[in-house]
């Protein structure tokens, strides 16, 4: 139960970290006129490398070196949650008039709950193992 909680921990932390690269490169993008969708890809591309890379190494600590068939189910959660986003996104932005940055941040945080979920069960595919091993 521990680990399970400290591995939701460290998620969180990570997603902050992607959240945050993500909502740079997302209102740099913005700010300069790109549309906004064409900046959700950027952004949320840019976050997702660095999930990547940290979630693999620190929150699940995968030790064997990634195979393809990994990445791919690493790339496929990910353009589910990024169609989510951007769904929600247009929805929040476009259907419901908030402004910009509240209607991402609800996109981005309805992300999470999918992301997390599928990258324990199935990209990173944790194995139960003892605490402390």
């Amino acid at each position: 139960m521990f680990d399970k909680l400290r591995q939701l921990c460290k998620f969180g932390i990570v997603g902050i970290a992607n959240t945050l690269i993500d909502c740079i490169v997302f209102f740099i993008l913005t700010t300069f006129h790109i549309e906004y969708l064409v900046a959700q890809a950027c952004s949320y591309s840019a976050g997702m490398v660095n999930s990547y890379i940290l979630n693999r190494s620190w929150t699940f600590q995968v030790r064997k070196k990634a195979s393809f068939q990994e990445m791919i189910r690493f790339i496929v959660i990910n353009v589910i949650v990024y169609g989510i986003t951007s769904l929600l996104l247009f929805i929040f932005h476009q259907q419901m008039h908030m402004p910009l940055m509240i209607a991402k941040l609800g996109a981005t945080v309805a992300g999470i709950a999918v992301n997390f979920i599928g990258s324990r069960l199935w990209v990173f595919q944790v194995k139960h193992q003892k605490e402390g091993i």
